[in-house]
């Protein structure tokens, strides 16, 4: 059989590129015989820009800037010459993994350290700017990005906002006087969520940046009247903070389409096009995907793994996902013919956690094993 291995990031453990080999080894321990392709997935987040440099051959490019909180860091960006696209992934930049756990709350983080990169990007006069925006540790709406391209916003007596736990004093914004030279950006998103309310960026994913129940509604007062005055001014059509994906990257999604100006689009449809994934699909006789936990939600908010279900189904290909944990009891996707996770499986949630390449590349064997038997019934 050809397989092909195409797993998302274990978040906290592995990258995608590590569990494809973990997956790719224990399969090969059980069925030998296959030819196995280890084509490691993003939907926008952490290892976009890597993992689709690799794909297409771009050579890597690297400028000086400052993360989320405004450390002096070499941040990388990505050029493939032929097309004239450039590739940013902003979970290099402003990403929450690149910060100490605890150690900064999102109020004292924002996006400003993208400006330097686009403009990098900017002077190779690129056909098109690729950004994926997942697994930032922000929830600035952009406005940091904004002011590093030239925004200015001013409070009541013309004084500038320089940080945006200020926005609630946000009466005027100016354009900068020398706008950034993009044709075109494209903005992978890893989620669907607008930018407020409910499934917001600030509710849904603020927490897991540090944002506790009390600030929420602060932090949601900042980002209203961002909206706000941005409408009045400058009379979108259709209001940028009700577009699916506006909310992903604490608001990002928002900024760009605001600031950049840029469009928006499911990041993993984007990979899948642009790496060739979908060809290597066509030509599998089965598909592994995997992330560290499927619950209701990987289907729900656009993950890439549950796309990538999706496009299994569509085309007919019999799709096996793993992870480290399943949160599902019932599951069902066409062409999903097997779910299985580390814990319980085989191990426990801890020790999965500590040896998270050893047990994946077990739980790659234990699906090789139920493949075998499924196929001999």
């Amino acid at each position: 059989m050809h397989v092909v291995i195409a797993p998302d990031k274990f978040k906290g453990t592995l990258t995608a590129t590590e569990a494809a080999e973990a997956i790719a080894a224990g399969w090969r321990i059980e069925r030998p015989q296959d030819t196995v392709r280890a084509f490691p997935i993003s939907d926008g987040g952490d290892g976009f820009g890597d993992l689709l440099a690799r794909h297409l051959n771009a050579e890597e490019r690297t400028v000086d800037t400052v993360n989320a909180a405004h450390e002096p860091i070499r941040a990388p960006w990505w050029w493939e010459p032929r097309s004239r696209m450039a590739i940013i992934e902003s979970a290099r930049i402003i990403g929450l993994a690149m910060l100490p756990r605890g150690r900064f709350h999102p109020f004292q983080l924002d996006t400003f350290g993208l400006g330097a990169v686009l403009r990098a990007a900017a002077a190779a006069h690129p056909r098109v700017c690729l950004m994926g925006i997942g697994g930032s540790a922000t929830n600035d709406a952009g406005f940091g990005l904004a002011r590093a391209i030239g925004w200015r916003f001013r409070d009541r007596r013309g004084e500038p906002i320089e940080d945006w736990t200020r926005l609630p004093e946000l009466e005027r914004i100016e354009r900068p006087e020398r706008a950034l030279r993009l044709r075109q950006v494209l903005v992978a998103v890893d989620v669907t969520n607008r930018l407020m309310g409910v499934r917001g960026a600030t509710r849904v994913y603020g927490p897991q940046k540090g944002i506790r129940t009390e600030d929420v509604k602060p932090a949601e007062r900042c980002l209203r009247r961002l909206v706000r005055v941005l409408t009045q001014q400058f009379h979108f059509v259709v209001p940028p903070h009700h577009v699916p994906g506006s909310g992903a990257a604490g608001g990002l999604g928002f900024g760009l389409r605001c600031f950049g100006p840029a469009r928006l689009e499911p990041g993993f449809r984007l990979f899948a096009r642009l790496s060739g994934l979908l060809d290597g699909i066509r030509k599998a006789d089965l598909v592994i995907t995997g992330e560290g936990a499927i619950d209701l939600t990987t289907v729900a908010m656009g993950k890439g793994v549950g796309q990538l279900m999706r496009i299994c189904g569509r085309l007919r290909r019999p799709c096996i996902a793993l992870a480290g944990q399943v949160h599902v009891s019932r599951f069902r996707r066409p062409g999903l013919v097997g779910l299985y996770g580390m814990a319980p499986t085989l191990t426990t949630p801890e020790e999965a956690m500590a040896r998270p390449a050893h047990w994946l590349g077990e739980l790659g064997r234990f699906s090789a094993r139920a493949w075998s038997e499924q196929a001999n019934r």
